[in-house]
């Protein structure tokens, strides 16, 4: 499927270009609104920057608004850039139903609108999204997490934490993990489904109670790096979080690819995770806008295969990685 491009013309008059605009307009068609739910994560952090360094790149300036999770506020940040006639719109949805009258009121002042990370609901509205292969991602890391327990010899208790479900994300991250799951019944045994609804107490509670109920818990998967100090806690608190190869190892795998699953991956304790290509999505969202102005024809949907990172490609994949760019630039730690 693909977005019709709105035309040249029509496109240039909507962003002030046309001579018979205002100088004010036209400085305005150099700028790009971008509206994110939250900076709540790294990721987010990492996503903000990213594109505010791709933007410099092509010569555009950015006004930003952080929605800190209010759909409602949201809505109203892209109607202010709307009536300014900014040049295009790059927006982290709050979630997918929200964002369709976003985009609406976008289409009809003719202004290219970007979902970075997270789709829209089917509509006919027009949009382009940039987002993660998030069940191919997750089911290559939990692929590389069960070839490690088929290593152990035995059946491995598996868990999974699960993220909010009303964020379509997550529900791609468990669905990725659950087709790994089942094509490995040989070597893990799902024993507990761990709801977080992406919430760091919740976690801890849910990690600590799958521990209890099941001491010899071997392998977790968590749909978000976010919530691995959650992880880390209830593994020390149960005498559990140990190096691979030692014995009492629990094979543990992540989602995102942020700073502490990269200290945690350099130290030993963390066995694999999915890495969101950051670079990748915030250069394609850039260049989405850019295509769009043009009037070009681009994909409705832009996708970010990933990767896996593990201690066997670790060296040759770490420049991928904006974790570890995150944790360069702070100074190398110790796992939490």
């Amino acid at each position: 499927m693909r977005v019709s491009a709105w035309s040249a013309a029509g496109l240039a008059l909507a962003l002030g270009v046309a001579g018979a605009c205002s100088g004010a307009r036209q400085n305005e068609a150099a700028v790009v609104g971008v509206a994110f739910e939250t900076l709540q994560t790294e990721f987010w952090v990492a996503g903000i920057d990213a594109i505010r360094d791709e933007l410099g790149k092509s010569q555009l300036g950015m006004v930003e608004a952080i929605a800190d999770g209010d759909a409602n506020r949201q809505l109203e940040q892209v109607r202010g850039f709307v009536a300014r006639g900014v040049g295009g719109i790059i927006v982290v949805p709050k979630d997918a139903k929200s964002i369709v009258p976003m985009i609406r009121a976008a289409n009809e002042a003719r202004i290219p609108i970007v979902l970075f990370n997270r789709p829209a609901d089917p509509t006919d509205a027009r949009s382009v999204a940039v987002v993660a292969d998030n069940l191919g991602i997750a089911r290559a890391t939990v692929e590389h997490l069960c070839a490690l327990a088929r290593k152990t010899g035995g059946k491995q208790k598996a868990a999974i934490l699960v993220g909010d479900l009303g964020d379509a994300n997550a529900i791609e991250r468990r669905d990725g993990f659950d087709q790994a799951a089942a094509a490995c019944p040989d070597a893990m045994e799902v024993v507990a489904r761990i709801p977080t609804e992406w919430n760091q107490e919740k976690a801890l509670a849910g990690m600590t109670n799958a521990l209890q109920a099941h001491p010899d818990l071997g392998l977790v998967f968590t749909s978000s790096d976010f919530m691995l100090p959650s992880i880390v806690s209830a593994l020390k608190s149960a005498g559990r979080y140990r190096k691979a190869g030692e014995e009492g190892h629990v094979i543990l795998g992540g989602f995102d690819g942020d700073a502490t699953a990269w200290r945690m991956l350099v130290d030993g304790y963390l066995d694999a995770t999915g890495v969101q290509d950051v670079f990748f999505e915030a250069e394609a969202a850039v260049g989405a806008i850019r295509d769009l102005r043009a009037g070009k024809d681009v994909p409705a949907r832009i996708l970010d295969r990933g990767f896996v990172i593990h201690s066997g490609n670790r060296t040759e994949v770490a420049g991928r990685m904006w974790g570890a760019k995150v944790a360069g630039a702070k100074g190398a730690g110790a796992s939490p």
